[in-house]
């Protein structure tokens, strides 16, 4: 019998949903409390206990790893970032790594496009008067008259430049890969480099991947080359953003504001200064947000476990259709 680490926080409310699927093949699971995520020190608790994981954001770093092999066979992510797992020990210890690429494409799209509509419209801003009892109308833009910037236009970033064409925004993007030259003539993005982009975007919104290229992307150097009064979107990573960085540029006023959705520490401590000011919108790493788009990924993430672990898995379909 297999054993699984299952730990993965949306799946974790439909583990008895899931539990007959895992009984048919077998496995037994091990279901810690999980809040955020298993930091290193949660996970080597149960270092050699388990043969395969289904993780959210846990921490599998090289100890973690060097501590779980050699009887872990695969860590099947549930989402599309790795950047918590460290995939060269993962290689190393023939640990497999998968994943289910462009999970969200969909949800976090549209939510950077609600970001900028209310930035542009002001809304939020206007309801919040309102319920104080003032009627001003706060001046507002139409999407058409800004620019949008966008770091990283990989599958996010090319549905992103899909909407915001749709709304006649100018859109701008830099991205260490090559974008492939058909997209750019379908949709008029126009490719520059990351300077360039900061300096001529009203939004800019960051898509990349966390990794060594990508860690404080934005920092004091790179925002001060921002347009002033740009708002930042981020529904990445937190660590590309250097947190104190762009607290002090919101402060100073050179960026007009923020639109963040992961932090470099989640939870966002509740004394951070973002907790207070009124031209940043939050939310809770929840941009991925959508019960059809976490159904594939339910059934995506388990199907990556089981052929992970060597195990058919045909039989699946006969349990997702019931």
């Amino acid at each position: 019998m297999e054993t699984v680490l299952l730990t993965a926080p949306y799946m974790l409310p439909f583990v008895e949903r899931f539990r007959p699927v895992f009984d048919h093949y077998g496995i037994q699971l091990i279901v810690p409390d999980v809040q955020e995520r298993m930091e290193e020190a949660d996970l080597l608790k149960y270092a050699g206990q388990f043969d395969g994981a289904i993780c959210g954001d846990d921490r599998y770093t090289p100890t973690v790893l060097e501590a779980c092999s050699p009887r872990l066979k695969v860590i099947s992510k549930w989402g599309t970032g790795v950047d918590s797992i460290h995939a060269e020990t993962c290689s190393r210890l023939n640990i497999q790594l998968r994943r289910t690429p462009n999970a969200f494409t969909t949800p976090v799209a549209d939510t950077v496009m609600g970001y900028m509509l209310a930035f542009a419209r002001r809304q939020p801003w206007m309801s919040a008067q309102m319920k104080a009892g003032i009627w001003e109308k706060i001046p507002g833009k139409a999407l058409s008259e800004m620019t949008l910037g966008i770091i990283g236009v990989g599958a996010i970033g090319k549905a992103l430049t899909r909407r915001a064409r749709a709304f006649g925004m100018q859109v701008y993007g830099a991205d260490i890969i090559d974008v492939d030259h058909v997209f750019i003539g379908e949709t008029g993005i126009k490719m520059i480099s990351l300077d360039q982009l900061l300096s001529e975007s009203d939004f800019i919104s960051v898509n990349c991947d966390l990794n060594p290229t990508s860690q404080h992307l934005l920092n004091a150097k790179t925002l001060a080359q921002a347009k002033p009064g740009a708002i930042v979107i981020n529904t990445a990573r937190g660590p590309i953003i250097h947190e104190e960085a762009l607290v002090a540029a919101l402060q100073s006023g050179h960026l007009g504001g923020a639109a963040l959705d992961v932090f470099e520490h989640e939870p966002l401590p509740h004394t951070s200064p973002l907790m207070t000011m009124d031209n940043v919108l939050l939310a809770p790493h929840n941009a991925n947000s959508s019960p059809a788009a976490w159904e594939r990924v339910h059934w995506n993430t388990i199907k990556n476990l089981l052929e992970g672990l060597g195990l058919d898995s045909s039989d699946l379909n006969k349990f997702r259709n019931s």
